[in-house]
């Protein structure tokens, strides 16, 4: 079906303009702290099309598509929902995306492309993520999804790490015809997809469904194998590989030097969330064991990981749940929308306050957190106000188990077992910005390894501008 360009579509705006907010409704959360299936109820086919029917299609480049950045023709999608087209609707995603059902349930929406919706100045926005995580589903239960596979070049490509940025490198080179063996650590592709993104938040069958997609395509998988000195990225041009793109991420937990950092009891994030979110069958070896936490727990950071951590808490049977941040609220870093689910579901904040020390009770377990209540000061390099200890002010926090949710670092193991690979700030891998090239020959990299911790949807695009150079390098050799 051909997309009429927004200025030929006939459009009635004002009319448009006076239809009903239509939202996503999340299930009650005495309800949905039981468990953790989807957060949200999904949309139906007519509150999709009543969902849809809102935007009144602004001329060319919309504001919402410019706020993608993938650049997702979001009108022409919304034009064919409006006919029913709900299998078209997804082929327009899949056009720029290489994972739109899974960028419509994470990206925050309210800051990309539902946030530039120019409906906000008026009302509500059209629901756009919700839409595009509606059609991507309904195709997979009515239609195929089909990854089209290039004339074979007898190229191959090497990908290190199987997160968003791997997978859309993979998913883009077969599209060209190159053969394409994804190389994974764990013991299940996916990366952070699903290891570190809670299922309340991302089933891993969305995650699978799309590992799956591209297994039909020809896209191998190597897990259990991880890319370092044992073997190494010289070893994978030794294979025969012709060039090699790194998508690790930044997998490294960041830690606080305190007293008693290291008591039983206190969890770095990642381990946490894998343990409490991913099958047994896929647990990384050393984490088997199921993780006990007691009844009270405080989280020590303000993103979307601490956000995460929280709410898995209460969903493992947490009595008391409390984040411990030390800025105020509007210096947190994370996703407002996340607080706000957490906050419903029963977790507590205590704000400018910063752990001093962890103290062990009479088991050896950590058994309270000693605090200093702080004040905002100057702002810091970041732009946000520094926090300022107040001397005396001490006070402690009962606690049986603690989260540690501080953020993340690149893994330096790619860095210094690589030859001639330019990194930077404490292992993040150099690259030139339009071709993702590195400073070795045939290396590319993108996503986190390359930018620090950042959104799933820009490690894919990375992903897919990667694949675009990469196939540029190939056709020379």
């Amino acid at each position: 079906m051909t997309v009429p360009k927004s200025e030929e579509r006939e459009i009635d705006r004002k009319a448009r303009m006076k239809l009903p907010f239509v939202d996503i409704t999340p299930r009650p959360p005495e309800i949905r702290v039981l468990d953790f299936e989807p957060t949200y109820e999904p949309l139906t086919p007519e509150e999709a099309v009543r969902a849809a029917e809102r935007c009144i299609h602004c001329p060319d480049p919309a504001p919402c598509t410019k706020a993608c950045p993938v650049n997702n023709d979001i009108a022409g999608a919304m034009w064919l929902i409006e006919q029913g087209d709900f299998v078209g609707a997804a082929e327009i995603y899949r056009q720029t995306s290489s994972m739109p059902e899974i960028c419509g349930l994470v990206c925050p929406h309210d800051e990309l492309c539902m946030g530039s919706c120019v409906r906000f100045k008026r009302g509500e926005p059209v629901i756009t993520g919700a839409i595009e995580a509606f059609v991507t589903d309904y195709q997979r239960k009515h239609s195929d999804v089909v990854i089209p596979v290039g004339v074979a070049t007898g190229k191959k490509v090497a990908i290190v790490g199987s997160g968003p940025a791997g997978l859309a490198c993979a998913e883009q080179l077969v599209r060209k015809g190159h053969s394409a063996t994804v190389f994974e650590a764990k013991p299940s592709p996916g990366g952070l997809l699903i290891y570190g993104i809670p299922n309340f938040k991302l089933g891993k069958d969305v995650v699978n469904a799309v590992i799956g997609d591209l297994e039909k395509a020809g896209v191998e998988f190597e897990c259990n194998t991880p890319i370092g000195p044992e073997k190494s990225v010289n070893d994978l041009f030794d294979d025969g590989y012709h060039a090699v793109f790194i998508g690790v991420g930044t997998g490294i937990d960041a830690s606080m030097k305190v007293p008693g950092i290291d008591l039983p009891g206190i969890h770095q994030a990642t381990e946490f969330l894998i343990r409490a979110n991913v099958p047994a069958e896929f647990l990384p070896e050393g984490m088997e064991k199921e993780i006990e936490i007691g009844n009270r727990i405080a989280v020590i950071g303000g993103g979307d990981t601490a956000s995460d951590c929280l709410r898995s808490a209460l969903r493992l049977g947490a009595d008391e749940v409390i984040c411990l941040y030390r800025r105020t609220e509007a210096e947190m870093p994370g996703n407002a929308k996340d607080r706000k689910l957490a906050k419903e579901e029963g977790a507590k904040y205590r704000f400018l306050t910063q752990p001093i020390e962890y103290i062990a009770g009479p088991d050896g377990r950590v058994s309270a957190v000693e605090c200093l209540q702080c004040e905002l000061g100057e702002p810091d390099d970041s732009g946000r106000r520094r926090p300022v200890p107040i001397e005396g002010s001490n006070f402690t926090v009962p606690v049986d188990t603690v989260i540690l949710a501080l953020g993340y670092w690149p893994d330096e193991t790619i860095g210094k077992s690589t030859p001639n690979l330019e990194t930077h700030d404490w292992g993040l891998i150099t690259v030139d910005p339009e071709s993702h090239a590195t400073s070795r020959p045939g290396v590319f990299a993108g996503g986190d390894a390359v930018t620090g911790p950042d959104l799933v949807v820009t490690a894919m695009r990375a992903g897919r501008k990667a694949a675009a150079s990469i196939d540029e390098y190939l056709k020379k050799l």
